[in-house]
């Protein structure tokens, strides 16, 4: 009967993380370049059975993970706003390292830098701060990245991949900091910037609203299972111990 109470409460330590994820998953529902947060549970057996010598498997509380597909695109008209085509990201020079992003909301400083909305220099292919011409004019950026401010080629943005299962943080600015190192992407016909448009939240707002539904429901569920339970546990040690 124990063994019941520690798996009733092991799922609704699982449904709680769910809840927190769809509920931050709501809030960024029109986040540009967010990603969603998605949770996978795993089915834990305990090392020892229980007195009816019947195996007693757990919930894990769960691993994050980003759900890896991409937003809808939509069109700015601002030379100064970049959407990434393809599973990249673009790269950010912050207090906290280097942070991936798909939030491509570009400024360009009174010294010519380029950064994020957030004031953080975005980095080229090198890993290097972007420096462009205050007084060049609008920048035109080509599908490869590449920056042409005049007619000449200034620079590029950089464009980055890591492999994200392997952990990550997240950052302002709709940023991931990455366990394993970032690499500049090279010669990938299927990965490219669009100038002129932002990639919107991937955050599909009625599927978080279903399930909001379902987890809440299965919360509730579990939660009138433990009462019983309780409520048995205690009639069954009133009645051994005599008090009926």
């Amino acid at each position: 009967m124990q063994s019941g109470l520690y798996v009733s409460l092991s799922s609704q330590m699982a449904l709680e993380k769910r809840l927190t994820t769809i509920a931050d998953n709501m809030a960024n529902v029109n986040t540009t370049g967010f990603r969603a947060t998605e949770v996978k549970f795993d089915e834990m057996v305990a090392a020892t059975r229980n007195k009816l010598n019947t195996k007693v498997a757990f919930v894990s509380q769960g691993n994050d993970y980003l759900n890896q597909g991409n937003g809808e695109l939509q069109h700015t008209g601002n030379m100064l706003d970049f959407a990434v085509k393809g599973d990249a990201w673009f790269a950010l020079d912050t207090p906290a390292g280097q942070v991936l992003t798909r939030d491509g909301r570009f400024t360009i400083k009174d010294t010519g830098e380029l950064v994020s909305i957030r004031g953080y220099p975005v980095l080229d292919a090198g890993g290097a701060p972007i420096q462009l011409n205050t007084t060049g004019g609008e920048p035109a950026v080509g599908t490869d990245g590449i920056i042409y401010q005049g007619g000449r080629q200034i620079g590029s943005l950089g464009l980055f991949e890591a492999d994200i299962s392997k952990g990550y943080l997240r950052y302002e600015n709709s940023g991931i900091m990455t366990t394993d190192q970032a690499r500049a992407v090279v010669d990938r016909f299927n990965v490219g910037v669009e100038q002129g448009y932002l990639e919107n939240s991937n955050v599909n707002a009625m599927r978080e609203i279903t399930q909001l539904i379902e987890v809440n429901r299965a919360f509730e569920s579990v939660s009138s299972l433990m009462r019983d339970s309780e409520d048995s546990f205690k009639e069954a040690v009133q009645t051994l111990g005599g008090s009926r």
